[in-house]
Parts: C-alpha cells; sequence; structure tokens
C-alpha cells in the first residue's frame, strides 16, 4: 500500500473507531470519510462495505479475545473459563451500540465480511466449550454457534438496558444453568 494510502487506511479506522462508539454501528459512512478528510469512494476502496469496515476496527479486539481464549484453554476450571471468555465477547459486543445485532445478522451469511471477521472467534470458543465438556461441566450436545448467538443476545439485552450493570452477569448464570441441564426439552 501506498504511504499516502495507508494514512487515508488508517485515518478511516480511527475515525470509524470513534464514530462506531460514539454513534453506534450504524454511523454514516459519510461522515467518518468526511472526518478522516477523505472521500466516500476513498472508504469504499478500502472498504467495500460498512462489515468489512467493521471488521477492520474491531480486528485488534477481536485479536485480544482470541489471545485470552488460548491463555484459558489451560484454566483448571474449564466451565469457568469458558463463561470467563463469554464475559470478555459480550464486553466487547456491548461498546459498540449495533455491533451485537450485526453479529447475529453476520452469523446467517457465510459470505460476509464479519462474519469471516468472527470465524476465528467460533474456533476459539469451540476450543473452550469442548474442553468444558470434556470436564463434565457443559452437557452434551451444546454446540459453539448457538452459544455465540447466545452471547450476542446477552450483549443486546446489556445494550439495551445500559441502567442495569448486573444484567449480564444474571444472563450469563441462567446461561449456565442451562448449559449443565440434562439436555431434556420441555414442549
Amino acid at each position: 500500500m501506498r504511504a499516502d494510502a495507508r494514512r487515508n487506511y488508517e485515518r478511516l479506522l480511527t475515525e470509524a473507531r470513534t464514530a462506531f462508539t460514539e454513534h453506534g454501528t450504524d454511523a454514516s459512512l459519510e461522515d467518518i470519510a468526511k472526518r478522516a478528510g477523505v472521500g466516500i469512494g476513498t472508504l469504499y476502496r478500502h472498504f467495500p462495505n460498512r462489515y468489512a469496515l467493521m471488521c477492520a476496527v474491531f480486528q485488534g479486539e477481536v485479536d485480544g479475545l482470541l489471545a485470552r481464549s488460548r491463555e484459558l484453554l489451560g484454566a483448571e476450571q474449564p466451565c469457568t473459563a469458558l463463561v470467563e471468555w463469554l464475559r470478555a465477547i459480550i464486553a466487547h459486543a456491548s461498546t459498540y451500540r449495533g455491533l451485537a445485532r450485526a453479529l447475529m445478522s453476520a452469523s446467517h451469511d457465510a459470505h460476509s465480511a464479519l462474519s469471516r471477521c468472527s470465524v476465528p472467534m467460533g474456533e476459539a470458543g469451540s476450543a473452550l466449550l469442548v474442553r468444558a465438556q470434556q470436564a463434565g461441566a457443559v452437557r452434551p450436545g451444546v454446540e459453539i454457534g448457538d452459544l455465540m448467538q447466545l452471547t450476542n443476545a446477552i450483549a443486546l439485552a446489556v445494550e439495551e438496558s445500559p441502567g442495569d450493570p448486573e444484567l449480564a452477569d444474571r444472563l450469563l448464570a441462567l446461561t449456565l444453568t442451562g448449559l449443565k441441564g440434562a439436555g431434556e426439552t420441555t414442549g
């Protein structure tokens, strides 16, 4: 990448991160480009769509979550490690209004830039989940895709209830109860 293109790319990421933090992930792309001092065409040359921009903005945080999952693989209590990692995901997704909703939508589109960005997250979560299942702390049959959707749903609930700082922990506790359950369903 040429030096001026690299500067534009970095400015776009900086302004997008600020805009997503202040206004949510549906912040105006035109405003992001303007704040970065470039035209909207330059933004689209670097990031063909909103999801591609979001993935680039959040890559550092995703890398941190992936590193944390690797650390937690050696934890003495696999279920506690899994819950700790899920809590970190919720904290990340709750930071940016609209991110949880976007992640839930992207999970249905394997070709989405945001979905491709989340594949390593699913793999990392799967390793923690399998370890918790092998320890007998999580019932068999629980799949990482479902658990990630639940995690995003909790993050969305937290986003919608900013006055309830304990909500994520309560919902995670309910989720954990379901994960440990006998696997029976009632209908």
